[in-house]
């Protein structure tokens, strides 16, 4: 199913889903959403271009193998519940930079739990999508 609708529909929707992606990621915090529900629309994006473009032409977008996204995703939420150690309190607690960011907002250790989430989540699911692809 490539046709040419396909393809230029699927060249606009890889950034439009990855922001939309970053969106939810920022929000989750807050509001539903967060790191495994941006993971998995990311994920959307880049499947989408795959089946409308090859695989081969996707993988030349992401530059790397996907699998490596998940230690690099798992390092990030492991140090962003540790952290709290370093200061003693009790593992997984919540810490908080004093002052708002502009447009992000207050941030804490929770983003950055979310954004390791949502990097295992890409690096799994690409990996698993990306090697069922290549066998067939």
């Amino acid at each position: 199913m490539k046709t040419i609708i396909f393809k230029t529909a699927s060249t606009y929707l890889l950034p439009l889903l990855i922001l939309f992606s970053v969106f939810i990621l920022l929000r989750g915090h807050y509001l539903p959403g967060g790191g495994f529900v941006g993971g998995l629309i990311a994920s959307i994006a880049f499947i989408i271009h795959s089946f409308a473009n090859g695989l081969e032409k996707t993988k030349t977008i992401i530059k790397f193998h996907p699998g490596f996204l998940m230690p690099i995703g798992l390092a990030i939420a492991l140090l962003s519940g540790a952290a709290p150690l370093l200061i003693g309190q009790s593992l997984m607690t919540g810490l908080w930079f004093d002052e708002p960011i502009a447009v992000i907002g207050m941030v804490g250790s929770a983003l950055f739990f979310d954004t390791g989430v949502y990097l295992v989540v890409i690096g799994v699911t690409l990996t698993i999508i990306f090697t069922i692809t290549e066998t067939i």
